[in-house]
């Protein structure tokens, strides 16, 4: 049995039970990848269930307004896969009259939509005979096949790609893509994988050779940017000022309180560049440890101050506290309002 039957074998026994495989609508598949992009399915599938039960067609999505998109993807991070998700569902509706493209080369204009998935929703959704490439099947291929290819550079992906279009079933598509995935998430797992419970293990290059724990390749080294963020709750009885991000930076278009941020981690330096912009009001600081907040290239460390608003003129943002449920929050940010002015997610 060659490498391909063997796979669909495998899968035909032990795949896992997707909402998103249960069709072949290209507006849930296309949901279900891009949520699926950086999270795990655990996590994602409330999402993705939140989302088909608010905007069960992509007419809907498409006509949402962007902060109910932000808000509804509150938590899952990489906002801008919910922005350029919301982009595309209105590039399909007003510019293609609602027809999904069909084809890789077709699809894969979308704003937000690279290689992997626009090859995952061609074969998902159209069977179109074209593999996909993700971080699973860098790992089992790589292990299999014992390429030591480095996987941070981009002339690695074709040398992948060329591979799985080779061993893809042109009969199954969709299946052969799924189940390289799937043994991938389930069984050739970064660490300790299930060698002892793998079909493939006679013919494996990194367990006949012990190089398991070497594949793959990946030199590139991320650089981590400490930053120092200082919230201001500026506060005028039941309402608080908040701010839209607006600027290209992380959380663009989500909300916040208004923000300092410093250099270092000085606090003395914090407090008195609050009390400069504030020289009147009196000041508490919230936070009694500072909140660290790890994203994928930068280290927050956060505190939250309470700040006498009385001062400030009705025009400057303030909105009820109990409607901040209503906003499109980072996480972190949401976490520490939710306990603080013991809020519950809308």
């Amino acid at each position: 049995m060659d490498f391909t039957d063997q796979l669909l074998l495998w899968y035909q026994e032990n795949h896992r039970e997707l909402p998103w495989r249960k069709t072949v609508n290209p507006y849930y598949i296309w949901l279900s990848e891009v949520i699926l992009q950086q999270t795990r399915v655990e996590q994602g599938l409330p999402y993705y269930e939140a989302f088909v039960r608010r905007f069960p067609e992509l007419k809907d999505l498409a006509l949402a307004d962007e902060d109910e998109v932000l808000k509804i993807w509150q938590g899952l991070g990489y906002y801008s896969r919910a922005r350029n998700l919301h982009y595309s569902a209105k590039t399909i509706f007003f510019e293609l009259d609602n027809q999904f493209p069909s084809r890789y080369k077709e699809i894969i204009q979308l704003k937000g939509i690279g290689p992997y998935t626009a090859a995952a929703i061609a074969s998902f959704a159209f069977k179109e005979v074209i593999g996909v490439v993700d971080g699973n099947v860098f790992r089992f291929l790589s292990r299999f096949y014992g390429i030591f290819e480095d996987i941070a550079v981009a002339k690695t992906r074709t040398i992948f790609q060329n591979l799985v279009n080779e061993l893809i079933s042109e009969k199954h598509p969709d299946l052969f893509n799924q189940a390289l995935m799937d043994f991938g998430a389930l069984i050739c797992v970064p660490v300790n994988p299930k060698c002892e419970v793998c079909p493939f293990q006679n013919q494996c290059f990194a367990f006949q050779n012990r190089e398991i724990l070497k594949l793959p390749v990946k030199n590139k080294k991320n650089t981590v940017k400490n930053r120092y963020f200082h919230f201001m709750i500026l506060k005028n009885h039941e309402k608080v000022v908040l701010q839209q991000r607006l600027s290209k930076d992380i959380w663009h278009r989500l909300y916040q309180f208004p923000m300092l941020e410093t250099k270092n981690d000085n606090e003395e330096e914090a407090w008195q560049k609050l009390l400069d912009l504030h020289p009147t009001s009196a000041i508490k600081k919230l936070t009694t440890n500072t909140i660290k907040h790890k994203l994928s290239h930068q280290h927050l460390h956060i505190n939250f101050y309470e700040i006498d608003g009385k001062h400030l003129k009705t025009n400057e943002g303030f909105v009820e506290i109990a409607t901040l449920n209503q906003y499109a929050f980072p996480i972190v940010l949401w976490n520490f309002i939710k306990d603080h002015f013991k809020l519950k997610k809308n």
